[in-house]
């Protein structure tokens, strides 16, 4: 049993996703979330600038004596995947999980992946797919305006201008006839019901925040590193960039009350 809290980062609150998966899980655990809202969105970075980004994300963590790190960050896992090996925790990453629950999903080894620009261009889930079976057809397409949408609350299906960005960027998997769609940003699962409006019911869609849940659940209880069960789990959150406004959208996101402390630090001091 450890104690200590899950550190998980982000490039915005795209991440709370993934705390929302992880708190439904393992309620007992703490959580320690950092969303760089200051610098969002990391997805038309350069991977230079995107691997020093991570880099200071998680030495913020580290300074909150974590025992894990997670990218829940769809960019920082395809362009610094290697962040791990400079950690004195275990760190995961979004990417291979969501591979491999793509690659049990599909029926037509046909699949989707939408991302931020530096994921669909580091060809990482491309790499991570043909690895667990070289068969598989994937088709990827970056999809910019995604991350602004939800950082700015722009969810609701009815609304034309998520539905009509939505149609635009999925057309060609739609054209391709992929039965599996990767949402490859934790930003994306909370346009989901815009994304299956457009892609239809009988295309299944991959949550990478769901999906790391998953296996930051199994890592701990293999590891030995679960919260001890009596424990009362919690949550604190920081910001990069101003906390005014940050309850509204993290309650969105959370699916429920906020529940935590919020605070702003200055991320350049890691």
């Amino acid at each position: 049993m450890d104690p200590r809290p899950i550190g998980v980062f982000d490039s915005g609150l795209g991440g709370l996703t993934a705390v929302r998966q992880l708190t439904a899980g393992m309620p007992n655990e703490t959580i320690v979330y950092f969303g760089d809202t200051g610098r969002v969105p990391y997805g038309s970075r350069s991977r230079d600038t995107i691997r020093r980004y991570a880099r200071q994300d998680a030495a913020f963590l580290l300074s909150q004596n974590v025992k894990m790190v997670i990218a829940a960050c769809g960019t920082v896992s395809s362009v610094a995947a290697d962040l791990g090996e400079t950690l004195p925790v275990p760190f995961l990453g979004v990417l291979d999980p969501t591979a491999r629950a793509a690659a049990a999903a599909t029926r037509s080894g046909k699949i989707g992946v939408i991302g931020t620009t530096a994921t669909i261009r580091s060809g990482s889930y491309r790499r991570a797919l043909a690895v667990l079976d070289p068969t598989l057809q994937v088709f990827d397409t970056d999809c910019p305006l995604f991350v602004p949408l939800v950082e700015n609350g722009f969810l609701a299906e009815d609304d034309p201008i998520p539905r009509l960005t939505a149609e635009r960027y999925l057309a060609p998997l739609i054209e391709a006839g992929v039965d599996t769609l990767i949402l490859g940003c934790t930003h994306y699962p909370l346009l989901e019901p815009v994304i299956r409006r457009v892609m239809g019911e009988n295309v299944a869609l991959i949550d990478s925040g769901r999906e790391t849940a998953l296996a930051c659940r199994e890592f701990l209880l293999e590891n030995d590193l679960a919260a001890p069960r009596e424990q009362q789990g919690s949550r604190r959150f920081y910001v990069s960039d101003r906390t005014e406004g940050f309850a509204g959208i993290a309650t969105l996101l959370l699916g429920g009350s906020l529940d935590g402390t919020v605070e702003h630090i200055d991320i350049e001091s890691y």
